[in-house]
């Protein structure tokens, strides 16, 4: 039985050992801790150089909620159309309303801009006001899929509603479990809630390298790097738990 894997890059090296230790695509984002956002242009060419692996960038200006301006929007639009010129395969959008709604006529907008690209819906799904009324509404947009932890800070926690999701999916879109999804808990989270597609960001924590700190400054200089070991024992995990149904 097929499933697949994404990983988060947040660093152009991340793209190597993705490609190199079995993920089947990327999700491309900068500022790990704001949640990810937007990559630079730089960023997505050099990726997109690097890997074969499907690309998909995150169009998100901006941390915080997913209520965005008129601004914000006409450079979510624009983002998209750099993804597109770049190669990238597909992007990863949300929006929503203040009431806690999806956002239907500008993700629809953002949709139509990606033109031949795959689309997936983010996190933003996660703070929506309700879970199946959402679900119907991604489906009727046509993304491909939807990046959820169940409306819950991570998988664990939001497993009840992963299952509920997959099961009234009905192969109509793909729900994919992200946050939290770890070597330790995917082969629980595979059994239980039925899924096939999982989103990892499998990171550490990579210490500067440099030989003089200023200790003064009073800081760890600390980036996020996708980490393989942890991304070999996922893959191998899934693995044997997909071969074995």
């Amino acid at each position: 039985m097929k499933y697949e894997l994404e990983v988060i890059a947040f660093d152009i090296e991340s793209c190597k050992i993705a490609s190199a230790f079995g993920a089947d695509r990327i999700e491309l984002c900068a500022n790990p801790n704001e949640g990810g956002t937007t990559p630079s242009y730089g960023m997505i060419a050099e990726a997109r150089k690097e890997t074969k692996l499907q690309l998909f960038p995150i169009i998100r200006p901006r941390g915080g909620d997913f209520l965005y301006s008129d601004e914000e929007f006409n450079i979510m639009l624009q983002d998209i159309e750099v993804c597109r010129k770049l190669g990238a395969d597909g992007v990863v959008i949300g929006m929503l309303k203040d009431d806690g709604s999806i956002d239907m006529d500008r993700c629809s907008k953002l949709i139509l801009a990606a033109e031949h690209m795959e689309v997936t819906f983010h996190r933003a799904f996660d703070r929506t006001n309700e879970l199946l009324a959402s679900l119907e509404q991604v489906i009727l947009l046509g993304c491909n899929r939807i990046l959820t932890s169940g409306l819950h800070p991570n998988v664990d926690l939001g497993i009840d509603n992963l299952k509920l999701l997959v099961e009234k999916a009905s192969n109509r879109i793909i729900i994919m479990p992200g946050s939290g999804v770890r070597s330790n808990n995917i082969i629980e989270l595979a059994k239980v809630t039925g899924a096939v597609a999982f989103h990892s960001s499998a990171r550490k924590n990579i210490s500067s390298k440099m030989q003089y700190i200023n200790k003064s400054m009073n800081e760890e200089l600390l980036y996020s790097s996708l980490d393989p070991e942890e991304l070999t024992l996922i893959k191998k995990n899934l693995e044997t738990f997909f071969t074995s149904k």
